[in-house]
């Protein structure tokens, strides 16, 4: 390697030998190596250099990364909650309403009752209380005798 000074002999220098310490690593379990099989035999390709050189190996493809699944956005569960939620919400909002229809077609037909009950009782009231045809009293035929207000007609 380099050149020796003439002055000095090979056996008046001193030798000195290190040794290397080993580092040992922090307890690492050895992972067990599996031999993996290609999938066939690469082609063996040949490249000419400018210089006239040949080059003879196999073809590296470089390595493709796996496609990653994409992910919604937003998770499915929380789409399926919030849904779940806007339907309960409608449900409780069509039942207030519901409710709300009940109590107005309710009161409506019961207004309609009172209304029939006030037109009948007053033309119930009008046949009662009104004059029958006859103008100076009510006729009553008792055995073939006719009394008229108060006045027997034999």
């Amino acid at each position: 390697m380099y050149p020796e000074h003439p002055g000095h002999a090979p056996a008046e220098r001193a030798v000195e030998v290190h040794h290397p310490t080993p580092i040992t690593p922090a307890a690492v379990t050895p992972v067990p190596l599996i031999p993996v099989q290609p999938h066939g035999v690469p082609t063996v390709a040949s490249v000419v250099l400018p210089d006239g050189r040949v080059v003879t190996g196999y073809a590296i493809e470089p390595a493709k990364a796996e496609p990653v699944a994409t992910k919604p956005p937003v998770s499915r569960a929380a789409v399926n909650v919030a849904l779940g939620g806007v339907g309960f919400l409608a449900v409780c909002g069509g039942l207030i309403l519901l409710t709300s229809f009940i109590a107005a077609l309710t009161a409506f037909i019961t207004q309609l009752i009172i209304l029939a009950a006030v037109i009948f009782g007053g033309w119930l009231a009008v046949q009662i209380f009104s004059a029958s045809g006859h103008q100076g009293g009510t006729t009553v035929n008792i055995r073939k005798a006719t009394f008229k207000r108060n006045h027997f007609h034999g």
